[in-house]
């Protein structure tokens, strides 16, 4: 116990002792306190006490804020999906987060081929090879159906004549 604690514990059984008792126990916790006044040691610089320990501010929880230079960048997740068929029909779909922004939206192939080799050549060669696979396919179906044609052609012209 320090001799500021000691001197406070006089003064508050000097306070109670001018105020009517309720309890007898507090004045034998006072008359105490005289006592080991006695057998501590002399006075002693003043050291801070757990009531100044009270007063000053807690520190805050988590880490500390550090006022930075830097920019706060704002970061926006877009989602873009673009789908082909082998057919050669292309649709892309948007999304901004979790929030659907278009599906289902119809684009040439053409517009796929080309922002395939606008954004990087490793994108491009794998999308302009379905892209070639289709057109090989459409080209096939367009020889098929020109043959039809052809034939339907000849059985119109021996009904005509």
């Amino acid at each position: 116990m320090t001799v500021d604690a000691l001197t406070r514990t006089d003064a508050v059984s000097e306070e109670a002792a001018t105020e009517a008792p309720v309890d007898s126990t507090p004045q034998a916790e006072t008359a105490e306190a005289p006592a080991e006044a006695k057998t501590e040691t002399p006075e002693t610089p003043e050291t801070p006490t757990d009531e100044n320990a009270v007063e000053s501010p807690k520190p805050k929880r988590g880490r500390p804020k550090v006022a930075t230079t830097a920019k706060k960048t704002r970061t926006v997740e877009l989602t873009l999906t673009v789908t082909g068929t082998a057919d050669g029909e292309w649709q892309a779909e948007l999304k901004n987060g979790s929030k659907w922004v278009t599906k289902g939206l119809e684009i040439p192939a053409a517009a796929v081929s080309r922002a395939a080799k606008e954004l990087h050549a490793d994108l491009s060669g794998p999308i302009d090879e379905v892209i070639n696979a289709a057109r090989e396919l459409q080209a096939a179906k367009v020889a098929q159906l020109e043959a039809e044609l052809e034939k339907a052609k000849l059985a119109l012209a021996e009904l005509d004549a």
